[in-house]
């Protein structure tokens, strides 16, 4: 069983910062990429930032230059570092990984249970 679990939600005032964790655990033999998504209410779920096993970061547009994606591969973690957060950055946020959990299984694609922000004063 592989669990993907968020932290750092929360309200936060406009302009302030939030920053994200995302914990995998379990059977995990090899992450191939982990982001992050989210989804507002009566929106569907958009990529906020994703990154591949030794590639480059992918963020969508609306969070360039705001948003910091990092990885901690040995500790199979992946963050997101919000700041000058704005009230259109409110959604629930996705913690999500392609894994294999041994070396001869296909890659699944997991979420977390997602973690709320909310931007307002």
């Amino acid at each position: 069983q592989v669990q993907l679990v968020e932290s750092g939600g929360g309200l936060v005032q406009p302009g302030g910062s939030l920053r994200l964790s995302c914990a995998a655990s379990g059977t995990i033999f090899s992450i191939n990429a982990m982001g992050w998504y989210r989804q507002a209410p009566g929106k569907e779920r958009e990529l906020v930032a994703r990154v591949p096993s030794g590639g480059s970061t992918d963020y969508a547009d609306s969070v360039k230059g705001r948003f910091t994606l990092s990885r901690d591969n040995a500790k199979n973690m992946v963050y997101l570092q919000m700041n000058s957060l704005k009230p259109e950055d409110t959604a629930v946020y996705y913690c999500n990984a392609d894994l294999r959990s041994r070396s001869w299984s296909k890659i699944y694609t997991y979420w977390g249970q997602g973690t709320q922000v909310t931007v307002s004063s």
